[in-house]
């Protein structure tokens, strides 16, 4: 049985933030194009730091033209609606998921896989729960983009068990108690990604 984003993750989503979530659309996608982007390269900087791992190669060329095709996608709708697409400050989430990732060999490559994963993860379950909340240009767009991006997360696992040569399920538990924390704790900032608003 193929695991799913609800299976993996720790959490869903509190419904606090899913409420504010419609009211703050501008930087709801103006973050989430960063996000796209950022995906991107991460995915660039693993082929570039592991260049003789055939499979992580594919599957990382292969995410990244899709994130990068995907924060085209946002970006002209941040277009169409008279929004600015600006710099904006991240959240904690992807550096405080990054404190858990180990600093040598081959521990650190494992690491970085599964934080991929989480963050994948969590940004699909995220387009899941405010499909039914946003308007249909958004809603439908975010719609697609779970069908696109839901196999994502299942690539970086199966490259983190590549990598360790065997299953991930300790480094699994470790980023998914910390992935939690992030996640439910207040958070003074609103991001894609964010904690329960403050």
């Amino acid at each position: 049985m193929t695991m799913t984003i609800h299976d993996f993750l720790p959490c869903p989503t509190p419904e606090a933030w899913l409420a504010v979530a419609p009211d703050d659309l501008e930087t709801l996608l103006v973050d989430h194009a960063h996000c796209e982007r950022k995906a991107a390269a991460t995915a660039m900087r693993l082929m570039h730091d592991y260049a003789g791992l055939t499979d992580l190669q594919e599957k990382m060329s292969r995410l990244a033209r899709e994130e990068l095709r995907h924060f085209e996608q946002v970006l002209k709708i941040i277009r169409q609606r008279g929004m600015r697409y600006r710099r904006m400050a991240p959240s904690r989430y992807a550096s405080g998921l990054r404190e858990q990732v180990r600093k040598e060999e081959p521990g650190k490559l494992v690491d970085l896989l599964v934080c991929g994963a989480f963050i994948e993860a969590r940004s699909c379950e995220r387009f899941e729960a405010l499909i039914p909340r946003l308007d249909e240009q958004v809603g439908g767009f975010y719609a697609r983009l779970l069908k696109s991006e839901a196999r994502h997360f299942r690539d970086y696992l199966k490259l983190a068990e590549a990598a360790n040569e065997g299953p991930v399920d300790d480094r699994v538990a470790l980023f998914a108690e910390r992935e939690a924390e992030l996640i439910t704790s207040p958070d003074t900032q609103f991001r894609f990604h964010s904690g329960v608003p403050a």
